[in-house]
């Protein structure tokens, strides 16, 4: 339990810091605007070029790895969208953050440090690979569907094609594709450029949980409590068990792979889903609460698998 306490309580910290600071009138509300814009737009981008970058391109397309994650996504996140539609009533934008902050698992802020302080070095890849797959796959099928519902056009397919434009065009999708390419070409990056990178990069975190702290003050956590406790159950209980199924009984794993992929799938919800959320304006109090309670609970469901795996 100490490597999930050793990371978790650092996290929840620095929304209690973000929190304390608007209690105490500090900061503002937009202020945490403010930090979300920088995270977006500065901070974020150096965590994604250097997270596609620092690997090999042959390893980061683990594919029997990369499909167990997002089928066990995909399964899980399916009955939680309609749902959303369904039973609590969500637009399109709100039905796609929905989703998102029931599957979308902390992995840059909170995995890659557990995978470290649990498995060392050498045993922290499956997280790399999986914060590359969340980027660039689940924040850009996200960005591309609220794109959707906000935009305007004469057909549905002008629609979606003016929606992935402003995709591609976003940092989010340009970032992890510039490391991708960067990797591939074996250049390495020059000291200067990679403390740069490190340095914008290593602000991201701490900003990102500290305005989603911020952005909590006068907001009852028990709004929509229904809501938030059905995406925290997806998050911890349902995605890791249909993730398992899937590494054993679907794409045998071996069992550095499938202890990464279910450690992985019981993470709590990220802090990027909340980046997108107060960007958009949707859905923002609702998945600020998910991730404060999953990544509480967290402490005991993702030590529990540790122990299960026989490294707790």
């Amino acid at each position: 339990m100490s490597a999930v306490i050793n990371v978790a309580v650092p996290v929840f910290a620095i929304m209690l810091a973000g929190y304390l600071a608007g209690r105490f009138r500090i900061l503002g509300e937009s202020s945490s605007e403010a930090l979300n814009a920088f995270v977006y737009w500065f901070a974020l981008p150096p965590v994604l070029f250097l997270s596609m970058a620092s690997v090999s391109v042959s390893e980061i397309f683990n594919w029997p790895f990369i499909w167990t994650l997002l089928s066990g996504m995909a399964l899980v996140a399916i009955p939680s969208l309609v749902l959303a539609r369904l039973v609590f009533r969500n637009s399109l934008g709100g039905v796609t953050l929905h989703g998102l902050t029931g599957i979308f698992a902390n992995t840059g802020y909170m995995g890659i440090p557990l995978f470290l302080a649990a498995f060392g070095p050498e045993g922290a890849l499956p997280a790399v690979i999986a914060t590359a797959v969340n980027n660039a796959v689940l924040l850009g099928l996200t960005i591309l569907l609220i794109e959707m519902d906000g935009g305007r056009g004469p057909s549905p397919m002008r629609l979606f094609a003016n929606a992935a434009v402003a995709v591609v065009r976003g940092p989010l999708f340009l970032a992890p594709l510039a490391g991708i390419l960067w990797s591939w070409s074996g250049l390495g990056l020059p000291e200067p450029a990679s403390n740069f990178f490190a340095l914008m990069g290593a602000a991201a975190a701490p900003c990102a949980l500290f305005a989603m702290g911020l952005f909590m003050v006068g907001k009852p956590i028990t709004s929509g409590a229904s809501e938030v406790g059905w995406m925290v159950l997806v998050k911890l209980l349902a995605q890791p068990l249909v993730t398992w199924w899937l590494a054993v009984e679907v794409f045998n794993l071996d069992f550095e792979m499938t202890r990464g992929v279910v450690l992985i799938a019981a993470l709590p919800t990220g802090a990027l889903a909340f980046v997108v959320a107060q960007k958009y304006g949707i859905f923002v109090q609702r998945c600020s609460a998910a991730i404060l309670v999953s990544t509480i609970l967290s402490v005991v469901t993702v030590s529990a698998l540790l122990a299960w795996f026989g490294t707790g």
